[in-house]
């Protein structure tokens, strides 16, 4: 099963959904995984009703960081911005479905510190 989740990572990497930038995106926020050097910015259009209705990443580092924001753009549009805000961790690891090193933690979870600090403008990394 594990195999299964590590082809489903690569395929992200290789050919990630939403990938590149919108024009005029109502909130954004990009950011960096010191340890690392990964990299992510983030564009998101809403709504008047305040749903999500578009998502760009773009980015550079490694399968896990930029896997993880081509899963989660996916499954954000149509979300609330009130509900994207009370994300946490324990959401995008689930959404990885790999057990995640502690060493690689920050890489699978710097979608996540990127979209707060979109939504809320706190880019602190989420609790591990």
């Amino acid at each position: 099963m594990d195999e299964l989740y590590r082809d489903y990572i690569l395929e992200h990497y290789k050919e990630p959904h939403h990938f590149g930038e919108l024009d005029a995106p109502d909130m954004q926020a990009h950011d960096v995984n010191p340890l690392c050097g990964d990299e992510l910015g983030l564009h998101l259009k809403v709504d008047e009703n305040g749903v999500i209705t578009d998502v760009a990443f773009q980015g550079k580092g490694c399968a896990i960081s930029q896997a993880a924001a081509s899963i989660a753009s996916d499954e954000l549009i149509g979300m609330k911005i009130e509900d994207a805000k009370k994300l946490d961790a324990d959401w995008m690891v689930d959404l990885l479905g790999i057990d995640v090193s502690a060493t690689r933690r920050k890489c699978a979870l710097l979608n996540l510190k990127v979209l707060r600090g979109a939504v809320t403008g706190d880019a602190s990394w989420p609790d591990e």
